[in-house]
């Protein structure tokens, strides 16, 4: 038995103390982070992979803002699957692999297929892959007859026009408005399909310059694994689907379980990019680095409906255990992620500010559109359901995916670490990454950073009393 004699701080107990700045606007600032060797991201901001946070709505808007997304793991394979295709597939410059359709499919399959693929259009190939069509909404809206096959009400190959494969994005969209079209599909010199660009993606490119997005155009998005056998089988799925980013995610990550599915990943999958958690102390980032991860989570009961601290009596404060964690990580060359107790914008900018590259925001997000379930209305106001992933629910629900129907004796077994709760209902996404990100940019401009590196080096932190955090909020008025 050991006691650490220093007292552990989290970010209540601290404020960040203002330095002398020469930046008088909080647009000359950058918000940018490496998160892994392949993988940067504008704002240092991921969301959860719990169930009530991120499915691919949420990854989409994540990625649109500059961030990642993560998708939770409690689903079948099949679902994880589609959830991070969806990403991939909801923006890109050039989409290589366009949905299709031969001529003589029936519409009405046609029309089914677009509404499962998510899709404004179909390309129409023959049986060798030339394209002979294009079938579009425009092209169905005001058709009589749909009884028809696809080849009654497409438009026809001679009166389309194509691009070769090289096309720049310039000629593209110059191509998209010359012609009015909204969709150019690409040939190559057989006059075969070989990929589709279109002019929704190319605004999209505009509407959303910051973007996270990987070498093809792609919005980036991030997957949760477990440390079972079939993770890897769901790894390698998840890969072949164009997933970023692995994430394995277990509540002790500083166990050999979660070292040994680490270094099978990076063994089996050269180059994946890897985050690992959660831990709080220098020993478990090092373990995990060793292993092969990229980027390792810290935060051990710290998140707003996390009890593990109640329940096992084990955890450790979230400032210092990043300020402890983070000379590790520069050690080995990894970076880490603040995951849970991120309930403002200054608890942001000084999760920064102790050494996080990123922070992983769960219960801030859940009350967003974009968030995964429907909303509950409460005497007249509206809210959503967040839970833990330690929770009862979700651990029953976990078993529920892995093993179909679960018995009662089943729900005996659990001890929660993790509460289920309702949180108001927020609105856009955006909304909430715009304060978050306003307010970290006001943070860097009051320590006279221009990036997140030098808050780092410039961050000076002062602990105050219970009377100073009474004080740092609104006191003495009645708020309106």
């Amino acid at each position: 038995m050991k006691l650490r004699e220093h007292t552990a701080l989290t970010f209540d107990d601290v404020l960040l103390v203002p330095n002398y700045s020469e930046i008088n606007s909080r647009g000359a600032v950058t918000t940018a982070t490496q998160i892994t060797p392949e993988i940067q991201l504008n704002i240092p901001i991921i969301s959860s992979n719990m169930d009530t946070v991120t499915e691919a709505a949420m990854a989409v808007e994540m990625a649109r803002a500059g961030g990642i997304g993560i998708i939770h793991r409690f689903l079948t394979i099949d679902r994880q699957v589609a959830e991070v295709s969806r990403v991939k597939r909801a923006e890109s410059f050039r989409v290589d692999d366009p949905v299709t359709s031969l001529p003589e499919t029936p519409l009405k399959e046609a029309i089914d297929q677009m509404r499962e693929r998510e899709t404004s259009g179909l390309v129409v190939v023959d049986g060798v892959g030339k394209l002979a069509g294009i079938l579009t909404h425009r092209d169905l809206d005001l058709a009589d007859d749909l009884s028809g096959t696809v080849a009654s009400l497409m438009t026809p190959l001679e009166r389309m026009v194509t691009g070769k494969p090289g096309i720049s994005r310039d000629e593209a969209r110059k191509l998209l408005h010359q012609h009015r079209i909204e969709k150019l599909p690409l040939l190559d010199e057989d006059g075969k399909l070989v990929g589709l660009i279109t002019a929704r993606d190319i605004l999209k490119a505009r509407q959303h310059p910051h973007a996270s997005k990987d070498g093809r155009g792609r919005l980036r998005v991030g997957a949760a694994l477990g440390v079972r056998h079939d993770d890897l089988d769901r790894a390698e799925r998840l890969l072949h689907v164009g997933c970023d980013l692995l994430v394995v995610d277990i509540a002790h990550g500083h166990s050999n379980l979660a070292i040994d599915m680490v270094r099978k990943l990076a063994e089996r999958f050269p180059g994946v990019q890897i985050m690992a958690g959660n831990v709080v102390t220098p020993e478990g980032v090092a373990d995990l680095a060793k292993a092969g991860a990229h980027s390792i989570k810290v935060g051990v009961g710290s998140g707003s409906i996390c009890t593990t601290r109640l329940v096992a009596g084990s955890g450790y404060p979230q400032l210092s255990a990043l300020m402890e964690c983070a000379p590790a990580a520069a050690k080995h060359g990894v970076t880490i992620v603040s995951d849970g107790g991120t309930r403002t914008s200054g608890d942001l900018t000084k999760a920064i500010a102790a050494g996080a590259d990123c922070a992983m925001l769960g219960s801030s997000l859940a009350g967003t559109n974009e968030a995964p379930g429907a909303s509950v209305v409460r005497d007249g106001r509206r809210f959503k359901v967040v839970r833990g992933m330690a929770s009862l629910t979700a651990n029953v629900g976990r078993k529920e995916v892995d093993q179909g129907q679960v018995a009662d004796a089943e729900w005996e077994k659990v001890v929660p670490e993790g509460v289920e709760a309702v949180v108001p209902h927020r609105g856009p996404v955006k909304d909430i990454l715009h304060l978050l990100v306003g307010g970290l940019r006001s943070g860097m401009t009051y320590s006279g950073a221009r990036t997140l590196k030098e808050l780092q080096e410039n961050a000076e932190f002062a602990r105050i009393t219970g009377a100073g955090i009474a004080e740092s909020r609104h006191h003495d008025v009645d708020k309106i």
